[in-house]
């Protein structure tokens, strides 16, 4: 059997005749209560050290204790001296593990540290296999450590490696920087939804302001403001008619410049374009007579504020509800109570699961991320593997009913939420997904103002006539 260890000796040595070599750890904090107990009590356990070829003393372990030594003049420290192996993967591998033992690393040096087993070569499962650590966390690291921007994000902030990159795609949106770096600091349970919904809200502005380019090269004047009921100047192309009494229309409209004006939102049914004609008693045109009912009071106007911010809330929540479920679904072990919570659906939900296998259980193959194919009339994904795979049945059974009744959820759920809904969210929060505010709605366990907040350019100030009722 091979020699597992190095037997080194242990000798006393001058703390300032020690070298100190390069460590992971970029900055030391010598902090005043732990200089305190050096100068009291001394370095009590010997520091790591190996004894290169040309004699020098160089520490692997223990770089605070020595710089400590040094600071307060203790004339000896301790150390345990070997035949050390100079190999870079080594030493940085036994300075984490010293590190993260006593003085945790930053994330900043914990993302370098990664960065730098991955130039010596070692591939991401390597590094997890030597530092048990999650892949998940050093992919997170080496990227953070590859920005500047998501460097500092880290050493400024409170954030894991994760987040800071997540934060990282969002650089040049200080308002979305901002706001993650709050959710990850205040409320870290929600950042995953916080994330989730900045990405939707830019695909959002990216759709108006694409449509905008496009209605501008037709003629149009945008407006990034909806003029308001009672302007007598400006009217809506659709409570507009010709002098003849005629409805008006695009086509009327030529000829009218610069006062052909355009506003483009994102609303409760998606992309709004709403065409107003300025000075229209210009171009001879005039109000029709009956032209709805009248302006929204501020009572409509809030509640519909909140039933837009709540709808685009749900659409950023699912996706992140569905990775969740894909990501619990594919753990070797379910809960213990995942069979009863199967039995109870089939029987007390029978029809909602029903529903999910007349249409080829297609979102439950998404889940256990197979090709989810148009399979309602032909063999589903998921057949072969509930027939070949006995060990896998539990997960099947699973999959379909949380695929049946997952896709059954949407916008209305929040608004009118019944027992089914309430259930599987309660499940689901149990097994250890995060609830967004929105679905908390569901589970009644919301508190406070479960309003999105919107940001100073957001795109979903709806006209007046934006009927939010569907």
């Amino acid at each position: 059997m091979a020699d597992t260890a190095t037997l080194g000796t242990i000798e006393h040595i001058d703390p300032a005749q020690i070298e100190v070599e390069t460590n992971i750890r970029t900055t030391v904090k010598l902090d005043p209560g732990f200089v305190a107990s050096i100068r009291e009590y001394g370095v009590l356990s010997p520091v790591g050290c190996r004894r290169t070829e040309d004699g020098t003393v160089a520490v692997r372990i223990g770089q605070r204790r020595v710089l400590a030594a040094r600071e307060v003049g203790l004339p000896t420290v301790p150390a345990y001296i070997v035949e050390g192996d100079d190999s870079t993967v080594e030493r940085l591998l036994e300075q984490f593990v010293e590190n993260e033992q006593r003085a945790a690393l930053t994330e900043p040096e914990l993302a370098a540290f990664f960065q730098q087993l991955a130039f010596e070569g070692l591939t991401v499962p390597q590094i997890a296999k030597r530092t048990s650590v999650p892949k998940k966390v050093i992919e997170a690291g080496i990227k953070v450590a590859e920005s500047e921007f998501a460097q500092k994000v880290a050493a400024k902030h409170e954030v894991t490696l994760d987040q800071a990159a997540a934060i990282m795609e969002f650089e040049g949106d200080m308002d979305a920087v901002n706001r993650l770096v709050q959710y990850a600091e205040d409320a870290p349970e929600q950042f995953t939804h916080e994330v989730q919904r900045q990405r939707d809200e830019r695909v959002r502005r990216e759709e108006v302001a694409a449509e905008q380019a496009k209605l501008i090269e037709q003629g149009y004047t945008i407006l990034h403001e909806a003029p308001y009921y009672d302007d007598k100047d400006t009217a809506r192309l659709s409570d507009l008619a010709t002098k003849d009494g005629a409805n008006l229309t695009v086509e009327h409209l030529v000829g009218v410049g610069e006062d052909r004006q355009a506003h483009v939102v994102w609303g409760w049914n998606g992309l709004t374009t709403t065409v107003y004609v300025h000075n229209f008693k210009t171009y001879g045109f005039k109000k029709r007579t009956n032209t709805g009912n009248g302006p929204m009071t501020d009572e409509q106007k809030a509640e519909r504020k909140t039933l837009i911010a709540n709808n685009k809330a749900w659409d950023s929540a699912e996706t992140v509800r569905r990775d969740w479920l894909t990501a619990f679904l594919a753990r070797e072990t379910l809960p213990k109570d995942a069979n009863q919570f199967v039995a109870v659906a089939v029987t007390a939900h029978r029809t909602t699961v029903a529903g999910g296998l007349s249409n080829g259980n297609r979102l439950a193959a998404t889940l256990l991320s197979l090709d989810a194919q148009d399979s309602e009339w032909g063999a589903s994904p998921i057949d072969p593997i509930a027939a070949t795979q006995p060990t896998r049945s539990g997960h099947v059974a699973l999959a379909v009913v949380l695929g049946a009744i997952e896709d059954s959820t949407g916008r209305h759920t929040w608004r009118n939420p019944g027992r089914e809904a309430v259930a599987y969210f309660e499940q689901i929060a149990a097994w250890g997904y995060p609830l967004s505010d929105v679905e908390q709605i569901v589970t009644g366990t919301a508190s406070g103002d479960n309003e999105a907040e919107p940001r100073d350019d957001d795109p979903s100030t709806p006209d007046e006539d934006d009927n939010p009722a569907a």
